[in-house]
């Protein structure tokens, strides 16, 4: 294992993030971008729930389990039947691994993966499946994603920074931290909101509603609940705060200098571009005739 991750030159991206997020819209834009810039990308789905997606898929999963196939032949329910294909595919792991040869060494590989955030916060499925591709000799980035609106709620916030500090640490690869659909919010906001610490969204929680919403033991005032669990908003914010460990780069799909700073940003976290071998620059006389 050792002397693969010494030698490797293969990088794969793995996109997480809960569903929704926009996984399979942030593979296509990539794989537009790369398309745009000549380069050699492809995407691979390992979400046996995709009903579709909207990039070209160079292998499938579906191709051999599907979620709802296992919710009908074994009684499962989703989250139980997801779980289920993804162990299947660990013990089938020379189907992927046959998928993932017919590349070359300079091949970038993108993952769609499924969106069921037990996978990474605490069963070790997704971190033994990167254990394999670092046996086999890839280097791994992982890319979380969240929703720009999440970002936007102090409370979903600050969960989503847990939960993504949670598949860093679970992982143990380089992680990126993406905030999608950014056009589709404000993105002054939006930046104000990534560039404070978190005492700008407990004040946010101080001054709005505060713990309205939560039931009230006797004896307990609505002051005192909301006292207490702002107190445990600011414990949980100073983590992520003191500490520096997450986070975020925004992706505008109609900004194409949002999706090349993520490309070299994830480029650098592998060191992709040391290994990639050189081309022999395109005949600018060909190019004319070819557009004549």
């Amino acid at each position: 294992l050792l002397e693969n991750l010494v030698d490797m030159g293969r990088s794969i991206q793995i996109v997480t993030g809960p569903a929704g997020t926009g996984k399979s819209t942030y593979c296509k834009t990539i794989q537009d971008h790369c398309a745009a810039t000549n380069r050699r990308l492809f995407v691979g789905n390992i979400d046996p729930a995709a009903e579709e997606f909207k990039y070209e898929a160079s292998f499938d999963i579906k191709s051999i389990i599907t979620v709802d196939e296992v919710m009908e032949q074994m009684s499962y329910g989703p989250n139980g039947g997801l779980v289920y294909c993804m162990e299947f595919l660990l013990e089938h792991s020379d189907w992927l691994k046959d998928e993932l040869d017919q590349f070359g060494d300079d091949d970038y590989i993108v993952l769609d993966c499924p969106g069921q955030i037990e996978l990474y916060s605490h069963l070790p499925i997704m971190r033994n499946l990167v254990r394999l591709l670092e046996m086999w000799g890839y280097r791994v980035v992982s890319v979380y994603l969240i929703d720009a609106l999440f970002v936007l709620e102090p409370s979903k916030f600050i969960s989503g920074c847990l939960l993504s500090l949670s598949c860093m640490m679970q992982l143990e690869v380089p992680h990126v931290n993406i905030v999608t659909k950014v056009d589709l919010a404000d993105r002054e906001e939006l930046e104000n909101i990534l560039n404070s610490e978190g005492a700008w969204m407990l004040n946010l929680l101080e001054g709005g509603s505060g713990a309205s919403g939560v039931s009230v033991s006797s004896g307990e005032t609505q002051t005192t609940v909301g006292k207490r669990l702002n107190n445990l908003t600011r414990a949980l914010s100073s983590i992520v705060d003191d500490y520096m460990l997450v986070s975020f780069l925004l992706l505008d799909i109609t900004d194409e200098d949002t999706v090349q700073d993520i490309m070299s940003f994830t480029d650098n976290c592998i060191q992709y571009d040391e290994d990639v071998e050189p081309r022999e620059p395109r005949d600018m006389d060909t190019d004319y005739e070819e557009m004549k």
